[in-house]
């Protein structure tokens, strides 16, 4: 199980809407088939698995890391595949919660006279699917949140210059995490300001994420990022007082424009940008600010994961706070998150903090 989930993750960020999973099939001791969903979600990891394994198959234990499927899509469900490839045994990291699945795979299995377990390092399979499940059980992705910032909390200075606050090493892995999410989002106060790419870059990715770019009023450089709409796909989430200009400007240029509801007091619902997303297949956001936005998203209990960088810098209290104002004024209200990992990256420092109560 341990090495299935190692293949799932390599689906990750490329087959939304789908979930990433992997499967190993063993006969007789031996590792006869392995595989992964594939980019865009097809094929599934179990019929990969399977046509690698063939005739071996007949009479082996298939290792998967979520239940196999059980409705006919695009494709005939796995739990099917399973059955009409003889396999005897099948042990499953967890449950699908997708109520087109949930339990009738693993049902149909065991009609059949497969011997199912389930519940196998369960815990590292559900950190693996944590956007999955968001999007399944919440209606709206898994978002994790970016900092890059000096030792005192600062992203920028009172100028703006944030070129480079972090080393090379630290710049070259918020890449190769980018291509394991579905899309980057800003906001944007950060578009207006860096007229940011937001691709994937260093290494080319199987499937560039997208980027999402929220502006209430659609009043975006129209430099970089309209130059680049072959590269990567872009979605622009705006308010219903967007001008038409704007508007038929960059969807003429070939962006995805989604209309939002607006706040009473200002700026685009929070809670009606994530369900969106999740609408349009989205499991996983990886948010890159700015400081405003992050600041709306965290207020709103939205942000799941928070994942910073730390130079070894001062910036002081002049420069740009990480984290914009959120108007707290107890504590005990402050959205609190666990530690989960620190990493030296070069001379700097990775942590990744995961919210202490979800949703």
């Amino acid at each position: 199980m341990s090495l299935a989930l190692t293949l799932a993750r390599r689906g990750l960020g490329n087959v939304w809407p789908n979930p990433a999973v992997g499967c190993v099939i063993v006969n007789a001791g031996r590792i006869v088939g392995r595989g992964w969903t594939q980019p865009g979600g097809r094929p599934h990891a179990e019929v990969r698995a399977l046509a690698q394994a063939g005739a071996a198959a007949r009479g082996a234990t298939a290792y998967v890391t979520l239940e196999p499927c059980a409705h006919y899509g695009k494709t005939p469900p796995c739990s099917l595949a399973l059955i009409e490839a003889g396999v005897k045994r099948v042990v499953s990291a967890m449950e699908d919660p997708d109520p087109r699945v949930s339990g009738g795979g693993h049902s149909r299995l065991r009609e059949a006279g497969i011997a199912v377990e389930t519940g196998v390092m369960e815990a590292e399979a559900r950190e693996l699917q944590a956007g999955f499940l968001s999007r399944i059980t919440r209606n709206r992705p898994w978002l994790a949140l970016k900092l890059a910032s000096s030792f005192d909390g600062r992203i920028a200075l009172a100028s703006g210059e944030s070129q480079w606050i972090t080393g090379p090493q630290a710049r070259a892995r918020v890449h190769a995490m980018r291509a394991e999410f579905d899309a980057v989002m800003v906001g944007g106060g950060t578009a207006r300001a860096d007229d940011p790419l937001l691709t994937v870059r260093n290494f080319t990715p199987l499937r560039q994420p997208v980027r999402v770019v929220v502006s209430e009023s659609l009043d975006l450089p129209r430099d970089r990022l309209a130059g680049s709409l072959q590269t990567a796909p872009l979605w622009l989430m705006h308010g219903v007082s967007a001008p038409g200009e704007a508007v038929a400007y960059w969807r003429d240029l070939g962006a995805e424009l989604i209309e939002l509801p607006s706040l009473a007091e200002g700026g685009l619902d929070p809670f009606a940008l994530m369900e969106a997303l999740g609408g349009l297949g989205l499991t996983r956001i990886f948010c890159e600010g700015g400081g405003q936005f992050a600041a709306t998203l965290a207020k709103a209990g939205l942000v799941d994961e928070l994942i910073g960088f730390t130079a070894g810098v001062l910036i002081g209290a002049d420069g740009r706070a990480g984290i914009g104002a959120m108007g707290q004024e107890n504590l005990a209200d402050a959205p609190r998150f666990e530690l989960v990992e620190t990493t030296p990256i070069g001379g700097d420092v990775l942590h990744r903090w995961r919210r202490q109560t979800q949703a």
